[in-house]
């Protein structure tokens, strides 16, 4: 017990901890100026919309603020991580069209014959491509904010898994 020091936690080293950043790409959505205003002036933020995946099926979305610009793509990372959904896959596509709403945001995505690409605009092809969906076409139609698409997109990959689930039973296969 001699070499145990006082204070310390007594699980696993800190060193054995896998580091899983590599794994996953982000790309930065939008980077915004926020201010507040409090009694001696005005209080300048960042907020930071980060999305990250690993091109096999995991995305997430993470919105943070920080008193900088890096303080907040740090947090946002770390709150997409813990908000990472799985994304079904039929054929590098999705598996039926579907339309998601958000706010005013309005996301339409279609499945698309291989070799199409991801036809989609602005932030909800960033979404689709670090997913790992490599043939859609998509429409964003209502609001033109960044951060409602990326929702309006999260959402209805996770409704693809729901509706997906629900024919399987239906079908028994």
């Amino acid at each position: 017990m001699a070499d145990h020091k006082q204070g310390k936690s007594r699980g696993r080293p800190r060193g054995d901890r896998k580091e899983r950043d590599d794994e996953f790409d982000q790309k930065m959505i939008e980077i915004a100026r926020v201010t507040r205003v409090m009694a001696g002036g005005k209080r300048m933020n960042f907020r930071a919309c980060v999305v990250i995946g690993d091109h096999k099926g995991r995305v997430g979305m993470g919105l943070r603020k920080g008193a900088d610009v890096s303080l907040a793509i740090n947090k946002a990372v770390s709150a997409a991580k813990k908000r990472l959904i799985k994304v079904m896959t039929v054929n590098d596509t999705i598996p039926c069209r579907i339309v998601m709403k958000f706010g005013a945001a309005q996301v339409m995505l279609k499945p698309a014959p291989a070799g199409s690409g991801v036809i989609a605009g602005g932030a909800v092809r960033a979404v689709l491509e670090l997913a790992g969906i490599k043939n859609v076409v998509s429409k964003m139609l209502g609001s033109k904010s960044k951060v409602n698409n990326v929702m309006a997109t999260l959402n209805a990959l996770e409704q693809l898994n729901n509706i997906a689930k629900i024919r399987k039973v239906k079908t028994g296969k």
